[in-house]
């Protein structure tokens, strides 16, 4: 568990991502929300399916691929704070 919390703890990201992030957090409804973005719903390997998605999101950001969505790297951070809360309730 300190793992995952050390790999979210090095993710550097623009203020603006990570303000929309947990400005997010509020309407995420997991039911609803996790479904589109991973097959498995367990939040350990929800976690790691999400760590994957947003390295690959990232890496599309910075390559300035036209392909980068900016509203999936959102909702892909947004369910990756709350999910890695159920795992590791904040203290």
């Amino acid at each position: 568990m300190t793992e995952i919390r050390s790999l979210l703890a090095e993710i550097r990201r623009p203020r603006l991502l990570m303000r929309a992030a947990r400005l997010g957090l509020a309407d995420y409804r997991r039911e609803r929300d996790l479904r589109r973005l991973v097959e498995d719903q367990r939040p350990e390997r929800a976690v790691t399916a999400l760590l994957q998605e947003e390295r690959r999101l990232e890496a599309r950001r910075q390559a300035g691929d036209a392909t980068y969505s900016v509203t999936h790297h959102v909702e892909v951070l947004i369910a990756l704070i709350a999910e890695a809360r159920l795992i590791q309730p904040l203290p």
